[in-house]
């Protein structure tokens, strides 16, 4: 996808501002149509501020998320409009935010937490030498009670009671 930096977009508010629809704007500023589609509605939902400030990564808050999601997926307004009631630059987020509602209602519009979780980078200390042995101690004491019933099958079976080798 190509970013168009602000001058572009000057440029068609200057063509929108005369009457020119987005398909005479794409033809005269040589850009493709889609873009220019889009940004045509953005500056008829939202204004020319909006349109020229595009490149730069909004935020918006978690309220006006939930509100213009709910107003379209709710409340059938339609896109454009609400991203002119809601002060939305793009109709990319506003479509994003609108799929995560349909999906998971105003908790799936909730912030995420930024970077990595607490503890996922630590690595657990080296066991002590005390722990080591009592680890040890566990192991051994694992086998011999395997060992002791192991023999007492073998007794309770009749088998003999040898080295554990096959001959």
């Amino acid at each position: 996808m190509t970013i168009y930096d602000r001058s572009v977009r000057e440029r068609a508010c200057g063509l929108f501002e005369r009457g020119l629809g987005h398909e005479a704007a794409a033809a005269r500023l040589g850009i493709p149509l889609k873009a220019v589609r889009q940004w045509h509605l953005t500056y008829r939902a939202v204004g020319r501020d909006a349109l020229l400030d595009m490149g730069s990564h909004r935020t918006y808050d978690y309220d006006t998320k939930v509100a213009a999601a709910s107003a379209v997926v709710d409340g059938g307004m339609s896109m454009p409009e609400a991203m002119g009631r809601f002060g939305v630059a793009s109709i990319s987020p506003l479509k994003s935010w609108c799929r995560l509602y349909r999906e998971g209602g105003a908790d799936a519009l909730r912030p995420k937490p930024k970077g990595r979780p607490r503890g996922s980078g630590r690595k657990a200390a080296p066991p002590t030498r005390e722990q080591e042995l009592e680890r040890e101690v566990r192991r051994l004491e694992a086998q011999v009670a395997y060992l002791k019933k192991s023999i007492a099958l073998k007794a309770e079976l009749g088998l003999p009671l040898g080295t554990g080798r096959r001959p």
